[in-house]
């Protein structure tokens, strides 16, 4: 998530996160660490420099274009980061041969940049078939048997009712399965140090303890607002085709993620507030079931990932301070 300043307070930077397998990744805006409890009470640590989008190319940042920038960026690095949570997993289940003398820090290599792009590609067609083509085909079908869903607002209203079906029947199956179950507790841990670091407390288990598990900048909220944007969105354009249809749902998602990260950006900081808090409302109501309360040792991890990212992201700041 992008931050303004370097002095490495609250005010000035704006930390975000991932839960991964046994672990958490943070995030700040020169840089991320992810933290992974391995089966010996140890912690695999990673953590790297992240180029800002303002480095990458001026236009990035601009509104609505970074919304779908900062996606990108953040899916890669979420892909990277689970691989390097999975490899200290399974550095645990390697026989003990293969492991002795092994730093408690490290994990296997992840492979580079092939990889992650490969994963995201798959996933991007999964999520494509799944929660676009799908609810269009079904939408589609149901033109046959219900005269209003020829209406093109219709049309796009029962779609994306049945894509949000999808999505929330997704969430619902995934939080039966024991290992998401964990992963879920480490994204209540995520959530509480991000409040506490937002509080300006000491980055310690009993100031997180009593923090909430929901937050208004969550990924979940964000991908609740994907949805509710994509109906007015794609009631814009009206094609009659289905290939057409299609081909435009999927050329637009780079506004609809866009206009998602300005609404939420725009909302988080008031959540408090009246209209605001109807917005962020239905995205907390869903973390009810993405986050769960974390155990210490779970707040511990992402209290010490958050710290490592911090200061990396220190180093960094002041490099590029001295760099302008």
């Amino acid at each position: 998530m992008p931050g303004s300043g370097t002095k490495g307070s609250p005010e000035d930077i704006l930390v975000g996160g991932q839960a991964v397998i046994e672990g958490v990744m943070m995030r700040t805006p020169y840089a991320y660490a992810v933290a992974v409890r391995r089966a010996d009470g140890s912690m695999a640590i990673k953590k790297e420099a992240v180029r800002r989008l303002a480095d990458l190319w001026k236009p990035l940042t601009w509104p609505i274009i970074r919304g779908f920038a900062v996606l990108v960026q953040s899916l890669m690095l979420g892909i990277s980061t689970l691989n390097f949570s999975f490899n200290a997993a399974m550095a645990d289940a390697a026989p003990k041969s293969e492991t002795a003398g092994a730093e408690p820090a490290a994990a296997a290599p992840e492979g580079g940049w092939l990889p992650t792009a490969l994963s995201m590609g798959a996933a991007a067609v999964v999520a494509v078939a799944v929660f676009i083509l799908a609810p269009l085909w079904i939408t589609t079908w149901l033109k046959n048997y219900f005269a209003a869903v020829h209406n093109w607002f219709v049309f796009n209203l029962v779609d994306g009712m049945i894509r949000v079906v999808f999505f929330l029947a997704y969430i619902l199956l995934i939080s039966t399965m024991k290992d998401i179950k964990r992963v879920f507790q480490y994204h209540g841990a995520e959530h509480k140090v991000v409040f506490t670091w937002e509080a300006k407390e000491e980055l310690t288990v009993e100031n997180a303890r009593r923090k909430s598990t929901l937050h208004p900048r969550c990924g979940t909220s964000f991908l609740l607002f994907v949805m509710v944007v994509s109906i007015v969105v794609f009631s814009i354009f009206k094609f009659k085709a289905f290939w057409a249809i299609f081909l435009s749902r999927v050329i637009l998602i780079p506004i609809i993620s866009g206009l998602s990260y300005e609404l939420i950006r725009l909302s988080a900081p008031r959540a408090q507030r009246g209209f605001f808090r109807l917005i962020v409302l239905p995205g907390l109501t869903l973390q009810r079931v993405t986050t769960k309360p974390p155990s210490d040792d779970q707040l511990e991890v992402a209290i010490r990932a958050l710290q490592e990212a911090l200061e990396l992201d220190s180093v960094k700041a002041r490099e590029a301070q001295a760099a302008a």
